[in-house]
């Protein structure tokens, strides 16, 4: 049945091509021959590989894999140049060859869901134009950094993997509205998540979350589910420590970030001669309080936020404990703010 489906498709010079659910094992090698093909649906099949015959389809917008027995992407779509929607949910898949996404510089979706992966490729990178990605459902325990290349990446789903962290460079996706990370186990956030201006929609339910990263509640999310993660509770603590003793590279680092504020300071000018020192100071804080710069960690402190009154934005949580870093104890110390120590238990 589907020889004849096909070769009515090369009769009729189709556009398209439906052989979904036809209890097929192989794709006919005749599809080869259908080099009009923009869109090929082959889901809820037996398929185990594609032919070489494929590569033919240069006008191929559009193919549904989805629900077969694929134990790896097929290397053999790399040749779809005009490829822009790759749907391969449901399958095998372990193993995602490094070379397939080469020559799919115009993918603007990928759907890998439902699936066995547990590594992403570097190479991802070279899907410059993706803008929807989903992963849910497979084993993943890391993403590669090269994934926060993806400059229109604008929705990414990886709920129900095992991941324990995303890169740093997150902060990077400048275009992603939507997050989808529920049911991993992510013992944090990136602290530059808030520069994501973007981001509309963040889904972080089911993970290992003790706070959010700092200034998270600057984000202008219209949803955020975050429910089922063991947040700090607000528990006072009183601080009996009121000093501390700096370092001299802190003493000297604190001194510098002043300076560096002062629009006249010698500073200024002089720091231009080292690279070294600049970088170091890259990595600094800014006091949640008093606006002071510090190098090192000092006192990390929690703040707790009414996400309905703050953010405008409607939970199952009514209050987020958002990480917050204080430069001294003088400044813990003092009345009338609302931060709280993070006790060790």
């Amino acid at each position: 049945m589907s020889d004849v489906l096909v070769l009515r498709a090369i009769q009729g010079n189709a556009k398209t091509l439906n052989l979904n659910s036809k209890k097929l094992k192989r794709v006919p090698k005749a599809v080869g021959k259908l080099t009009s093909l923009s869109i090929l649906q082959l889901q809820n099949n037996s398929i185990a590989t594609l032919p070489c015959e494929v590569e033919s389809l240069n006008n191929l917008t559009e193919l549904n894999i989805g629900n077969n027995v694929l134990e790896e992407v097929p290397v053999v779509l790399k040749h779809l140049k005009s490829l822009r929607k790759l749907h391969l949910f449901g399958n095998r898949i372990e193993k995602i060859p490094c070379s397939v996404f080469d020559g799919l510089r115009n993918l603007v979706l990928l759907n890998l869901n439902n699936n066995n992966i547990w590594e992403i490729p570097p190479d991802i990178q070279w899907l410059i134009n993706l803008e929807q990605l989903s992963l849910n459902n497979n084993k993943l325990k890391n993403l590669p950094l090269e994934l926060c290349f993806l400059e229109k990446l604008s929705e990414l789903q990886l709920s129900n993997n095992n991941l324990t962290t995303l890169p740093p460079e997150f902060c990077l996706l400048a275009n992603l509205t939507k997050l989808r990370v529920s049911r991993n186990c992510l013992n944090e956030l990136p602290e530059g998540i808030h520069k994501l201006r973007k981001l509309r929609v963040i889904d972080v339910a089911g993970n290992q979350l003790k706070m959010f990263p700092a200034t998270f509640n600057e984000l202008l999310l219209d949803e955020l589910y975050c429910e089922d993660n063991p947040f700090l509770q607000k528990k006072l603590v009183p601080s009996i420590q009121d000093e501390e003793i700096l370092s001299l590279k802190e003493i000297t680092a604190r001194y510098i970030l002043k300076e560096l504020r002062v629009r006249l300071s010698e500073v200024r000018v002089a720091i231009t001669r080292y690279p070294e020192v600049r970088i170091m100071l890259s990595e600094a804080s800014m006091c949640a309080l008093c606006g002071k710069g510090f190098l090192n960690i000092w006192l990390e402190c929690v703040k707790f936020v009414n996400i309905r009154k703050e953010m405008k934005i409607t939970s199952k949580i009514n209050t987020i404990p958002v990480r917050a870093l204080l430069c001294s104890y003088k400044c813990f110390n003092q009345q009338g703010h609302d931060y709280y120590g993070v006790a060790v238990p």
